[in-house]
This record gives structure tokens, C-alpha cells and sequence, in this order.
């Protein structure tokens, strides 16, 4: 049957036929009151396997497996200009990293009819509140930006497919103090909740498909061990809770601004980056959710920390073992998660995971060709010594990067008795910038 042959006996009209797009629970259910009438009239229906095997189609309905999408748009864009009334089945709430977007991209009328989706049972299954956390997908796209995200923010929703599941993600987020819960086949009798440690996921086959959570844990990294299994019902009352910004948002820029004045951060001997300079260098590296950015040499670790106010996943490396602390209180300051690898570089960066951007506040030139070497997307370095410009600009141009460089000097307003005023000037720093041209197919 052809779109807009009507079966015999239905008569409609295209004002009352847009596409109705119903949300099929895990377990083949549609929960919504609307679903039984939308789907009792319709003379199409476009699904997965599964979905159009679960659900009660009227007699004479045509319907569509889902495979490739092309053609199935073309025959709900043919159906709708013939005003046949027509369904599209799509698993949880459709709107949420479903086929909506597609399908409203291709222009057509839509009533979306949502179950409950993936990650709101989830994070039911598991007894924790979710208005804080960031929703990110690993299916059909690179994962290292919702690795990153689950790196950087304190609860994290991923949407998971092969080969980009709890076990890629969770060896990604070894070093990071996490709590994973891996929910496998939602809704069925095959359910399953297991609360997990990063290094335990690692090493486990999971079951397709699964909605992984990643949750801040406040307390040290567990060492690797055993999974736990937790059944069918709600995750442990020991579980990690799901944290939240104050102003839930949990990937928005910081409600208190960045390039903040020196005394925000605990520091020695003005042994920090002024607020000028790391304006410009936070702005060069541009931070945001899904980045991993590096900031080497950290010191009080006030660039990698804004960076981290900003979205971004971060690792500090500072070999001085004060200093260290120094960004650890400083980030529990701020209430963002830095990852601090105490050590020198370019020895502490070995086994690191590769950033999407780096600055480079200490360790020289050798710390700056290791950071080249791993070919970030763009370095940002800061130099006292004029002395290191050109060196410094010519490794950069030798590993392939396009260079260049500013000084910055700042004089700020200081009060002199009687109410008048001088300018101190602040030290002058140069301040390099390199991009490296993108790999053919590389998003940025």
C-alpha cells in the first residue's frame, strides 16, 4: 500500500495528519495515554525491528523498517503531503538525542508522543536526582568529547554504543575520582545496575545496549577490584551522589567570571599568572565542555582552573610538591575538578591522555617540545625571558604549528595618600600562541 492509499473505511485529512513520533519504553511499551489512539489510526509506521514488533498496528497498516534513513524521510515527507496518518516509533523520550531533530530538519509536522527515556531511568534505577547533570552521547560520533565531559563535570549522563560503552569510557576515566553505574537493558527482564570503579569497568564486557553514569566521588579512587552488582533494583544507599552547580547549569560559563584577580587564588611569592595575562591565554586555549586541556607547570594552577570554570576536562602537572597542594585547595575552591600529576615534564606527561589544548607556564623548552609532540590542536605558552622567544617560536614552527606571539605589559591604578593615583606596572610576559593546521576529517 502507496502512502496515500487510504484502507478502505478511514477517511482523514492533512490538517489532521502530522507525524506522530511515539516513545517506546525499553521494555516494547508506549506509555503515553495518546499512543493506542495515535497508533489504532495510523496507515503507516516507521520503526526498528523491535519497536514495530512490540506494538499493535491496525490491519492494512504499511510500515518501514528503519535502516538507512534516507529513504524512510522520503516516505514520511511523500505520506504527510498526502495526508496519511503515520507513526514513527523511537526508543525513551525521542526529543533527547533521537530522531526528532532529524526529522524536524527535514521540515515535517511533528506531535511528539515521549516514554521515559534512557537516562531518567537510569538515574532512577539508581536513586539519585539528575537536574544537575549534563546529558552527552558517545553513539555515532567521536567520544572523546563525552569522555571529556565525564572527566570535567560531576555527574554525567552518556549515551553509549559499541565500542564507545563503559568499558572505552571507563579506562579513559582511570586517574579521575569517579563512580561508575552502568544500567544495561533498561526496562526488560534482562535489566541490570551495577555500580563500578573506572579500572573495574575497563576490564568488563557489558551488555549492548547500556546508559552509562559517571559520578564525582569524593572520596580517594577506589583501586581497581571487583564490580558490584546491583541487581534489578535501586543503586546502593553507599552510592556516589549526583553533584550539581548551585545555578544548574552544568556546563555554563561561571556565574563569578574568570580572569580573576590574583587574590582569589592561594599562591607564593606572586608566583601566579596575572589576571591580564590569563585572560589572553585562557581566551587562546578555548575551553569549554569536551575539551581536555593540560596546563603545565601549573604553579597555583589559576589558568587550568579557569579553564575547568569554563567546561573543560583538565590535568595540572606541577613538579613542586608544595605547589601541588597549592592547586588541589585551590581547585576545591573554585568546586571544579582538576586532575593535579605531580611531577616534571616532560617525564609526568608520559601515559597521559592527549589534550585538545595545552599551556605551557613552566618546565622550559623541554616541557614545550614534549607538549608540541603530542600535537595538541593549539598551545598556549607564557615566557618571562625574551631570551626564549625565538626558540621557543622556532620548535613550535618545527613540529608544524602556525606561531606567533604578544607582549603584554599592564599598568594598574595604584592609590597614593591623598586620594590620588600612580600606575604600577606588572612584569611583561610574552605570550605564544600556535595552531596546528587540522587532519583531514578533524572537528574542532
Amino acid at each position: 500500500m502507496l502512502p496515500g492509499d487510504a484502507p478502505p473505511g478511514r477517511v482523514t485529512r492533512v490538517a489532521d495528519a502530522p507525524v506522530t513520533v511515539v516513545g517506546v519504553d525499553a521494555g516494547g511499551a508506549p506509555p503515553h495515554p495518546a499512543a493506542a489512539e495515535a497508533l489504532a489510526g495510523a496507515w503507516l509506521a516507521v520503526g526498528a525491528a523491535r519497536h514495530l514488533a512490540a506494538v499493535a498496528l491496525p490491519a492494512g497498516c504499511a510500515t518501514v523498517t528503519l535502516g538507512p534513513l534516507a529513504p524512510a524521510l522520503a516516505r514520511l515527507t511523500a505520506a504527510v503531503a498526502a495526508g496519511t496518518p503515520t507513526v514513527v516509533l523511537a526508543s525513551g523520550d525521542p526529543g533527547l538525542f533521537g530522531i526528532v531533530r532529524r526529522l524536524r530538519a527535514q521540515g515535517l509536522p511533528l506531535r511528539v508522543l515521549p516514554a521515559v527515556s534512557s537516562v531518567a531511568a537510569a538515574f532512577a534505577r539508581a536513586g539519585l536526582p539528575w537536574d544537575g547533570a549534563a546529558v552527552v552521547s558517545a553513539h555515532g560520533r567521536d567520544p572523546r568529547p563525552a569522555l571529556n565531559a565525564a572527566r570535567a563535570l560531576p555527574a554525567v549522563a552518556v549515551l553509549t554504543a559499541p565500542g564507545a560503552g563503559a568499558a572505552e569510557i571507563g579506562a579513559g576515566l582511570v586517574g579521575w575520582p569517579r563512580r561508575l553505574v552502568v544500567a544495561e537493558h533498561l526496562g526488560t527482564p534482562a535489566e541490570r545496575i551495577v555500580e563500578t570503579t573506572p579500572q573495574a569497568a575497563a576490564a568488563t564486557a557489558w551488555a549492548d545496549p547500556h546508559v552509562l553514569l559517571s559520578l564525582a566521588d569524593p572520596a580517594p579512587a577506589d583501586p581497581p577490584g571487583p564490580a558490584a552488582d546491583l541487581g534489578t533494583g535501586p543503586a546502593a544507599a553507599g552510592a556516589a551522589a549526583a553533584g550539581a552547580r548551585a545555578d544548574n547549569q552544568p556546563a555554563a560559563a561561571p556565574a563569578g567570571g574568570w580572569a580573576l584577580p590574583e587574590d582569589a587564588y592561594a599562591h607564593r611569592d606572586s608566583m601566579i599568572t596575572k589576571a591580564e595575562v590569563r585572560a589572553l591565554a585562557v581566551a587562546r586555549l578555548r575551553p569549554r565542555l569536551g575539551r581536555l586541556v593540560w596546563d603545565v607547570g601549573a604553579g597555583s594552577g589559576s589558568v587550568g582552573i579557569e579553564c575547568a570554570l569554563l567546561g573543560a576536562a583538565v590535568i595540572a602537572v606541577e613538579r613542586d610538591p608544595d605547589a601541588v597542594g597549592l592547586v588541589r585547595r585551590n581547585a576545591a575552591a573554585h568546586r571544579v575538578d582538576v586532575r593535579v600529576v605531580a611531577g616534571s615534564a616532560p617525564a609526568a606527561l608520559a601515559g597521559l591522555p592527549d589534550p585538545d589544548a595545552a599551556f605551557v607556564g613552566g618546565g622550559g623548552l623541554a616541557a614545550l617540545a614534549a607538549v608540541a609532540a603530542r600535537r595538541p590542536a593549539r598551545v598556549v605558552a607564557a615566557l618571562a625571558a625574551l631570551d626564549r622567544v625565538a626558540p621557543a617560536l622556532d620548535l613550535l614552527r618545527g613540529h608544524g604549528y602556525r606561531a606567533e606571539g604578544v607582549q603584554l605589559s599592564a599598568a594598574r591604578l595604584a592609590e597614593l595618600p591623598g586620594g590620588s593615583v600612580r600606575l604600577a606596572a606588572t612584569n611583561p610576559v610574552f605570550v605564544l600562541t600556535a595552531d596546528r593546521p587540522p587532519s583531514p576529517g578533524e572537528r574542532r
